[in-house]
């Protein structure tokens, strides 16, 4: 699926394929072993400081503008399983009713949607979009498994929807940032971000994973909001 891309001079290959998939450190069962230890250890660790920010963030949200503080939505998880997963709210409570309303200005391929300066985002929900720190509640989906702190982002339309050549990213748990967050953020479509999915799963390593998210970390230090 990524030939197209392999196929470059390794002068002008992007970062990621300098990740040979047959050479990894740490390969097959112990890999994703000690991946879901590192997710669960990781979260544990940043509790006692993400959970204050939590209660502070939640109390901003419900002065903000009226309606629920967390927004929780059905996302398509590995092997194609819907589960629920939980964001600060950062739009109106309406928001997906007025899709319609918008259609027309979506800047993506549907079922993408994006619009610049998007209307139904709140005061708070564009800090918390330019921060990412919208996306904090999804430790709970970390640590409840329906997501890894790396890996491909759930989508929001189910599995019935996929292309067969889509079904590859269905492979392995869907992450809270992946390799498509860290090269383009919200710029690409679906069919874009799949191959960088693909290209992610046939090179996944604890190095890879090390260096998306450091590469995330900078991201939302600089600033460039989550997709």
């Amino acid at each position: 699926m990524v030939q197209d891309v392999t196929n470059r001079s390794r002068s002008t290959s992007p970062w990621y394929l300098d990740f040979d998939p047959q050479n990894r450190i740490i390969r097959g069962k112990a890999y994703f072993f000690v991946k879901r230890a590192i997710d669960i250890t990781a979260c544990l660790m940043v509790a006692p400081i993400v959970g204050p920010l939590l209660l502070l963030l939640a109390v901003l949200v419900y002065i903000d503008s009226p309606g629920p503080v967390f927004f929780r939505q059905l996302r398509t998880g590995k092997g194609g399983r819907r589960f629920k997963m939980y964001k600060f709210r950062s739009m109106v409570p309406n928001a997906e009713e007025l899709k319609i309303k918008y259609a027309h200005l979506n800047e993506l391929t549907w079922p993408d949607f994006k619009i610049s300066n998007d209307p139904r985002i709140t005061r708070v929900g564009k800090l918390l979009r330019k921060t990412s720190l919208d996306e904090l509640p999804q430790l709970l989906n970390v640590l409840k498994g329906d997501m890894s702190l790396v890996g491909p982002r759930p989508t929001s339309f189910s599995p019935e929807t996929y292309r067969l050549w889509h079904t590859e990213r269905l492979e392995v748990v869907p992450g809270l940032t992946g390799l498509g967050q860290v090269s383009a953020r919200s710029n690409l479509d679906f069919d874009q971000r799949l191959k960088l999915d693909i290209a992610y799963i046939e090179r996944q390593s604890l190095m890879m994973d090390i260096r998306i998210i450091f590469l995330t970390a900078a991201q939302v230090f600089i600033g460039d909001g989550a997709y």
